[in-house]
Order: C-alpha cells, then sequence, then structure tokens
C-alpha cells in the first residue's frame, strides 16, 4: 500500500477546531479502509473526516481551499471505476453520518434525501406509500445516493424508465471554493436558469460535493411478469433484443447473459435448469397495470420466437423471478470464479449494433486467448465486458490491456460510448479524449475552472 503524506499541520489544527475526534481520522486501520474502492487498486489517503452537515461540509471544503489539500468525496466505495479512489494526502469526505431523510411528500411524489441515505432505504421509506425511485444499480441495497447521483448510475430498469439523472428534481451541493448553492426545483417543470442540476450529476464529485437531493418518486407498478428465454448463442440472442426494441411495447427489464456468465452463476450454485446447449440467456419482464401487463408480456414474449431460440419459460412463481433476478445481480462477483481479477467495462452501442459487437468480443477472446464473460441491459445496448485475469501473469495483462483496445476502438466504430452508467473513474480517464472532441474537452476544463479553480475536487477522475 502507497504511504500518504500527511497533512499540513495548519490544516490538522482546523479539522481539529471543526469536528470532533470521532468523526476524523488518520489511524492506520481508517485509512486502509478507505484506500480503495471496488477496483484492485489502492492509494492511502491523508486523512478520513465525516461530517454531519452540509456547513461542515462546506468549512472541509473551505481548509482544503486555503492547504490546496485533494478532496475526495466517498459513499459506500461500490464504484468500479476508481471514481471514489483517493489520491496520496487526500482528504476522503466519508458521508456515512449524512444518511437521514429529510422529508417525504407522497403527494407531490418527491424524497428529499442527505447523500448518505442508501438506494434501498429510499426504496423502503417511499413503498409505504406505495411509490419508489426507479433507479436501481445492482448495488441498490449498499450504495449511497451521493454516488448514485455522482456516476449517473442505472441498473435493469432503466429500458423504460431511464437513469438517474431522470429522478433527479433538484439538489444542493458544495463547490471547490466552499460556496454553497442550491439547483433545480422541487417540481417536475422548471426552466429557470441553467440546468445546474444536470452538470452536477455524473460529474462524479470533481464540480461538487452533493449535500442534498430531491429525488422524484413514481407509483410502484401494480404487477410484472418476468420470462427466461435461452438461446443457442449470444448472436441469436442479441438478434432477439433488437426485434423486441423494435416493437410498440418497451420493457421493464431486458437483461443478457452469455455462455461463460451462466457458467460462473451455475458455479455459484445458481441452477435454473435451463434447456441443454444454452449458450445466452434473456431476461424479459413488463411491468404496469394487471391489464396492460397481461398483453405487453404477451407481445414481448412472441418477439422473442427466431432462429436460436431453445425455450422460453413464463410460468415462473413469484420465488423463482427473485431467485432469477438474484442471480442476475450477483454475476458482477460470480465471475469471479472464473479468475480472481475481472477488467470491467459498461459499454454501450446502439441495439442494433450489439450483436455486432458481441460477435467482435467472441473474436477478441479467441485473439487475445482470454475469457471475456458479457452480461448486462441488453435494451440499452449497454454490455458489460469482463475480461478475466490473473493479474500476477505479467503476459496475460499485457493481452487483456491490448485486447481492452480495441474494444473500445470497436464501441466507438460502431457508434457508441466508454461508459453507460458506471462512470469514468480513473480508470477511464486515459481514454476519454477518444470520445470527445477537443472543443469539448475544453468546454469541460472551463466548466472545472469556473466551479473547481484550484481542482482540488476528485483529481484525476472523469475528464
Amino acid at each position: 500500500m502507497a504511504v500518504a503524506p500527511g497533512l499540513p499541520p495548519g490544516a490538522v489544527h482546523e479539522l481539529e477546531l471543526l469536528l470532533p475526534p470521532e468523526r476524523r481520522h488518520t489511524d492506520t486501520d481508517t485509512l486502509a479502509f478507505y484506500a480503495t474502492d471496488d477496483t484492485p487498486r489502492r492509494v492511502t489517503p491523508g486523512a478520513v473526516v465525516f461530517p454531519a452537515t452540509a456547513e461542515e461540509v462546506a468549512e472541509l471544503v473551505r481548509i482544503a481551499y486555503r492547504h490546496q489539500i485533494p478532496v475526495v468525496p466517498r459513499g459506500a466505495g461500490s464504484g468500479n471505476v476508481g471514481g471514489a479512489l483517493p489520491v496520496p494526502g487526500a482528504l476522503v469526505v466519508a458521508f456515512e453520518c449524512m444518511d437521514a431523510v429529510l422529508e417525504l411528500d407522497p403527494v407531490n411524489r418527491l424524497i428529499r434525501v442527505q447523500p448518505g441515505v442508501t438506494n434501498q432505504q429510499v426504496q423502503d421509506a417511499a413503498g409505504e406509500h406505495g411509490l419508489f425511485w426507479p433507479p436501481d444499480p445492482g448495488s441498490a441495497a449498499y450504495c449511497q445516493v451521493g454516488g448514485n447521483l455522482a456516476m449517473n448510475s442505472a441498473g435493469p430498469m432503466a429500458v423504460k424508465r431511464g437513469v438517474t439523472g431522470d429522478w433527479v428534481l433538484g439538489l444542493e451541493a458544495v463547490t471547490g471554493t466552499g460556496e454553497v448553492f442550491g439547483a433545480g426545483t422541487r417540481t417536475t417543470k422548471g426552466v429557470v436558469g441553467y440546468d445546474l442540476t444536470a452538470l452536477m450529476i455524473g460529474s462524479e464529485g470533481g464540480l461538487g460535493l452533493v449535500t442534498e437531493a430531491t429525488l422524484q418518486l413514481t407509483p410502484r407498478p401494480a404487477t410484472k411478469r418476468t420470462a427466461r428465454a435461452c438461446f443457442a448463442d449470444v448472436a441469436s440472442a442479441g438478434a432477439a433484443v433488437e426485434r423486441i426494441m423494435a416493437g410498440d411495447v418497451v420493457p421493464s427489464a431486458l437483461e443478457l447473459m452469455d455462455g461463460l456468465a451462466i457458467e460462473a452463476l451455475r458455479r455459484g450454485g445458481f441452477d435454473h435448469d435451463l434447456a441443454p446447449d444454452t449458450g445466452a440467456v434473456l431476461m424479459v419482464e413488463a411491468d404496469g397495470s394487471t391489464e396492460a401487463v397481461v398483453a405487453e408480456f404477451t407481445a414481448l414474449t412472441e418477439r422473442l420466437e427466431g432462429e436460436g431460440l431453445l425455450e422460453v419459460a413464463t410460468g415462473a412463481s413469484d420465488t423463482e423471478i427473485r431467485d432469477l433476478w438474484r442471480a442476475r445481480k450477483s454475476l458482477s462477483r460470480a465471475v469471479k470464479r472464473i479468475a480472481p481479477l475481472k477488467i470491467n467495462e459498461d459499454v454501450v452501442v446502439p441495439v442494433t449494433r450489439l450483436t455486432e459487437l458481441i460477435t467482435r468480443l467472441e473474436g477478441f477472446a479467441e485473439t487475445y486467448d482470454l475469457p471475456i464473460v458479457n452480461f448486462g441491459h441488453a435494451g440499452n445496448g449497454n454490455l458489460h465486458v469482463n475480461l478475466m485475469v490473473h493479474p500476477e501473469d505479467a503476459d496475460e495483462m499485457a493481452r487483456a490491456h491490448a485486447c481492452l483496445d480495441r474494444v473500445f476502438d470497436t464501441v466507438l466504430e460502431l457508434g457508441g460510448t466508454l461508459s453507460g452508467e458506471h462512470g469514468v473513474g480513473s480508470e477511464k480517464a486515459p481514454f476519454v479524449a477518444r470520445e470527445l472532441d477537443p472543443v469539448s474537452r475544453e468546454l469541460h476544463r472551463r466548466i472545472k475552472d469556473a466551479l473547481d479553480p484550484k481542482s482540488i475536487l476528485n483529481p484525476g477522475k472523469g475528464f
């Protein structure tokens, strides 16, 4: 583990005046815990602090601004791209103590929360009134709202309902100079001023630290139906995705798993009696009113019919459906049974190019002699491409990096984007120039300078 330089003595003194000892830490164990996120790299910060109010967050940033200390905001640390990874000597601002639901207004369908509230806490509070918040990342049980906003996270429901940014009415945040500002509205309409809410969402903590968010809720669907379709290969499954998305019914979820993903689940004990010789699985779901779901589900399953379809299971019980979704959401960790390290990408291509992308990936797996596990939100063309490697094997790692280079070029060639929901973080930052043109990158830099003139907020991440 890298050894972190200490904070400047003047900054240490100011932190001691601001926060009680239990909410500021420089001990070895705490620094080690916050030295990483869900990536394999570790960087030890200079200190970890736990603010309880927006004013404390603002004063922490002011201290950092005066002493030019990097500030790294931290949620649950469940990100895949190093977005919460510290830099040496950084002040990690962890939001565990800002975990209050401040307001729940079921009539106006909104909930106001602090950034440390988990996605699941939002769902539980809203669910008491028959409502829910549509963003549903795989880590919903423990990921925090602040992290959801920072990375503009998504999940299976995004195909029908959109991503986190589509369900945020407004927010409060602290700039890189320690100024507190509000953005957005409490209403579903509002066009006064620039959309600073949208600017903050997906900025990965590089433009400001969110201290409060007003989220839009929607009625929970009365019912849902889920089908599991087995295909001979991923190309056949990809063709079925195109047929579904060309139809007049938008599924509430449309997930794909390739053969290696299925094998990883089998190794983990998830065996759902798949058809023999299954090379890919699609999960197709419809939700809404009871009457509408019957017709929509029929329309969706009819479009599964085509070359390579082996079977469609539509009569699963609620328990079987829960188990199937539990298996799907466990995939990110289950694939580590294939190799200890996954280089996990969340690329997106137009749905009409998904089959071509999958075919190219199969070719790359052969060329570079690497297992590549593919699964993801097929209805958006959002594929999780996992290069499975042994980090101690230098030759294998070199092949993996060469393969990744080809993957990114292929995605852009097919009209796609390098990240659909994980963000850029530190892992993808070196590749951003391939997607964003020079004028766009310069505009990004100017916006960053306006909100964070000393560039202390989450340096080395995003753009």
